[in-house]
């Protein structure tokens, strides 16, 4: 006789992106769905992962992270036009931006108590809440543009609401805040002194157009009252390796380092080192933004004549197509179609929405050589 085991997350079953990764295989489909680049890590960095295990830097780190790599994301964040930070009470380094989001939430939401999340959404966030014990409260972006819509998120505040998670630049779309959008931020904290905002920073390197990343750590108030996650997966395609740090008060990061030294203690420790160093050369992260938008123009580009409606990136490596005018499938359906039937892989937008509400887009990874990019929209736009 199985034993029977009632879970804690019974809606939950294999990510999309596993699933249509896994479907793209199996039909030699062009991958543009999960978010990974196809092309190398720095051969720079490689080197200096190397180094450090030959060195012998191979045995467990700090919980917190290595103290000079907690020092090189503090002088990053000043760089940055961010605020100062203290390297031993308000950074720690984690196994990627995924058990950074996950520890926040667990160390700080209660049984019971709200989170006000943006959809569509990356979709790690409402598991995280609701094994927290927390309640997830979805409310959906404006579209065509992804904006938040201010006045709906405060009608959605009660007393019981404990954090507002945010995701700039945005995945799936691309957006970004602006600046009436953190002046609409500090009024709510302003007015609600019992709520935390939770944002997801991983892009935050990756931004288009000349725009400027808007982070929480930019503005003193909202830094007082945030929890940011970033990722050195994302920044230097290095996606595999499951690197990231969280950035917080002093009272609220105590909480977080609790959860975060049974979750997984430390992260690995000749990649500390490693990044530690690299962070040293500003341009490392400071030049990503160019090489990506290169790629998104590109991508864009390909589909100008094509019946395939852009929707505007300025961040990120996804770009967003409206198919509307092309098939009157639902979106997990034109999805699959496309991967069976044309051989290439997105992923449907439903699918980062609680309730898989279908507006008929897709979302696509350019973070690819240009020959796939090329491949993959002149299939599509044959449409």
């Amino acid at each position: 006789m199985s034993i029977k085991i009632q879970s804690k997350l019974p809606k939950v079953g294999t990510t999309i992106f596993t699933v249509m990764s896994q479907m793209a295989m199996e039909h030699n489909a062009i991958n543009l769905s999960q978010g990974f680049p196809d092309f190398p890590v720095s051969e720079k960095l490689i080197d200096l992962v190397y180094q450090n295990m030959q060195i012998g830097h191979n045995q467990y780190a700090p919980m917190p992270g290595l103290p000079q790599l907690r020092e090189a994301i503090a002088h990053k964040i000043r760089h940055t036009g961010g605020i100062k930070v203290n390297i031993d009470a308000e950074i720690t380094v984690t196994a990627g931006a995924t058990e950074a989001i996950f520890s926040s939430v667990l160390a700080t939401v209660q049984q019971g108590e709200e989170v006000i999340v943006l959809e569509p959404a990356y979709d790690c966030y409402i598991p995280a809440i609701e094994m927290a014990g927390g309640k997830a409260i979805p409310i959906g972006l404006n579209l065509p543009d992804f904006s938040p819509d201010w006045q709906k998120v405060k009608a959605h505040i009660t007393d019981k609401t404990r954090m507002i998670m945010i995701n700039y630049p945005h995945n799936p779309s691309g957006a970004i805040l602006t600046e009436n959008d953190i002046k609409e931020l500090k009024e709510i904290l302003e007015e609600n002194p019992q709520i935390i905002i939770l944002s997801d920073e991983v892009y935050e390197h990756i931004i288009f157009d000349g725009k400027t990343h808007l982070s929480v750590l930019k503005d003193e108030f909202l830094a007082s009252r945030s929890i940011a996650v970033s990722s050195f997966g994302k920044t230097f395609h290095a996606t595999g390796w499951k690197i990231g740090y969280v950035v917080a008060p002093e009272g609220i990061m105590k909480e977080i380092r609790k959860v975060h030294q049974y979750n997984c203690f430390s992260v690995h420790t000749p990649s500390q080192y490693a990044m530690a160093e690299y962070l040293q050369d500003e341009q490392n992260y400071l030049g990503v933004s160019a090489m990506y938008e290169s790629k998104r123009s590109f991508f864009q580009n390909a589909f100008k004549d094509s019946k395939f409606k852009v929707i505007p990136s300025y961040g990120t490596y996804f770009q967003v197509l409206d198919y509307s005018e092309v098939s009157d499938m639902g979106d997990m359906e034109f999805a699959q179609y496309l991967i069976k039937e044309k051989g290439v892989a997105s992923i449907p937008v439903s699918a980062f929405y609680s309730n898989k509400e279908d507006h008929k887009l897709l979302r696509f990874c350019f973070a690819k050589g240009e020959e796939t990019l090329q491949k993959a929209s002149e299939i599509l736009c044959k449409i």
